[in-house]
């Protein structure tokens, strides 16, 4: 049990992850005190002071199960997810996805944080944790200040963990799903046959690389907020605008085909496009050197017409914008804690893990491993087979290389004990996997003091009589980042 008066933990950031931190350990009955920079100090994205306030999108994503979004809040439900349900109270009509009537949803949530009488709400923006570091009466510290952390927090962190560790922009290239790749058009080689064939490579003519760049050419891009474009392309290009740089730019580039061969021929490609694994068991490829700003319905449209990846199913879409974010596997431990300074944590976007509800289980989790350190108990490990387990995992494992904020997706669980072919009937299996995992995890770490469960509204993907009754129509949630610009990152109701 947690002695409140040796001293208070301190959340900075009142977002989706820090409202969930603040509640979960002020209902154990630890003293937290939580600080929000608004509205003294505002962002270019954010219109309000409330607490949690959805900046882009109202939609949580997929509800419909077996999509990994949709089994993630049945995992965090099965923990009593405080943010989680105060989005469930306050949801609109939205198809499959679970989405909110933003000011409602913000303005309760600031309403019960505020009343929590272990919480108290301080409105100041933090600039420096060393000092913090040293206070006496400050037993823990999270930092959840999101993609948009104050330029004076990140250049303080960035003299904290070191200035190679910390991101101001997010590049991210598509990872696609192994399984709906067409192997047999994809030739496994490594240039100069060097390795042992650790890529994919998608052999192009002249043809079909000049049908490629056309259609890159052509393709809807996103258009950037003012804050983004004053920092983004300096530092990294879209494969879109280097392809409007010449006709050859690409070939010359990320498609170059040197140390490559078509096995049939013996020859070289006139252009090659490599795609890498992003796991060790090879569920989920990174197309190299396609950071993009294109939609994704463009996303869809262009890549699907590579040679291999005609039925391929995105994971993640290629996303571009301002996002600071910390290069966790390199820099964090496993309860996302900063080893050199164990008492400070980091929880929601600016760890990596990307969207509005893997904020909130990012938040939740930052506050068992929070409360676990305070009660002198092991430090709590989620299960790896479950969706948000799988995601910390994959942020906090050494050997993540060129890493990059990412959603909860099945391409980072560990595979079936059985290979399942049927994608839907494989995500049943996995969800139903995972949601397990986390009911028995639950039951069996009962010291962590877990909140009430609660039950979600059961959908699932194809259900289109419960599916209209539930929640309604769709039409009003595209993809926020098609209609919203880039700062907004597949919060749509797809589950992807």
């Amino acid at each position: 049990m947690v002695d409140s008066e040796q001293g208070t933990v301190l959340i900075i950031g009142g977002g989706l992850a820090g409202s969930e931190a603040a509640w979960q350990l002020a209902e154990r009955g630890v003293t937290v005190r939580l600080l929000e920079m608004r509205p003294g100090q505002m962002t270019p994205a954010h219109h309000s002071d409330d607490l949690a306030e959805l900046v882009c999108s109202n939609s949580l994503k997929s509800l419909a199960l077996p999509s990994a979004a949709a089994t993630l809040k049945h995992e965090l439900a099965a923990m009593g997810s405080f943010v989680l349900k105060m989005a469930l109270e306050h949801s609109v009509a939205a198809g499959m996805a679970l989405a909110v009537e933003r000011s409602a949803f913000a303005q309760a949530i600031t309403r019960e944080i505020a009343a929590h009488p272990n919480i108290t709400l301080v409105r100041e923006e933090v600039q420096s944790l060393v000092a913090l570091l040293d206070d006496p009466s400050i037993q823990q510290i999270i930092v959840a200040t999101g993609p948009l952390t104050s330029d004076a927090l990140a250049g303080d962190l960035r003299q904290l963990i070191g200035s190679d560790y910390l991101a101001f922009f997010d590049a991210a290239a598509p990872i696609l799903e192994a399984e709906s790749l067409d192997m047999q058009k994809l030739v496994r080689q490594s240039r100069f046959d060097k390795g042992k064939g650790e890529y994919l490579n998608a052999l192009l003519n002249k043809e079909q690389y000049l049908a490629l760049m056309d259609s890159l050419v052509k393709a809807n891009r996103v258009v950037l907020k003012d804050f983004e474009k004053r920092e983004l392309f300096s530092a990294c290009m879209p494969v879109e605008e280097v392809a409007r740089s010449g006709v050859d730019a690409l070939r010359y580039g990320a498609l170059k085909p040197i140390g490559l061969a078509d096995p049939v021929s013996e020859q070289r490609p006139y252009a090659a496009i490599q795609l890498r694994a992003e796991n060790n068991e090879e569920t989920a490829w990174n197309l190299v050197g396609f950071q993009t700003n294109l939609t994704f319905s463009a996303q869809e449209q262009v890549f699907r017409g590579i040679p291999g990846l005609e039925q391929a199913h995105f994971l993640r879409f290629g996303v571009m914008h301002r996002n600071t974010f910390i290069n966790a596997p390199a820099t964090l431990g496993k309860g996302f804690e900063l080893p050199a300074h164990p008492t400070l944590r980091f929880a929601g976007q600016i760890t990596g893990t990307e969207g509005y509800t893997e904020a909130i289980a990012s938040g939740l989790f930052a506050a068992l491993n929070t409360y676990a350190s305070l009660a002198g108990g092991a430090p709590c490990v989620l299960p790896p087979t479950s969706t948000f387990g799988a995601l910390v995992a994959y942020a906090t494992d050494e050997d993540t290389k060129h890493y990059q904020p990412l959603h909860v997706n099945y391409g980072l669980v560990p595979p079936l004990e059985q290979r399942i072919r049927g994608k839907r009937e494989r995500y049943q299996a996995y969800s139903e996997r995972a949601i397990a995992a986390v009911k028995d995890f639950v039951a069996e770490n009962s010291e962590l003091g877990f909140l009430a469960a609660y039950e979600l509204p059961v959908i699932e993907q194809g259900d289109r009589e419960q599916r209209g009754q539930r929640l309604g129509p769709s039409a009003t949630l595209r993809s926020a980042q098609d209609d919203k610009g880039a700062l907004c990152s597949a919060q749509d109701d797809r589950g992807l």
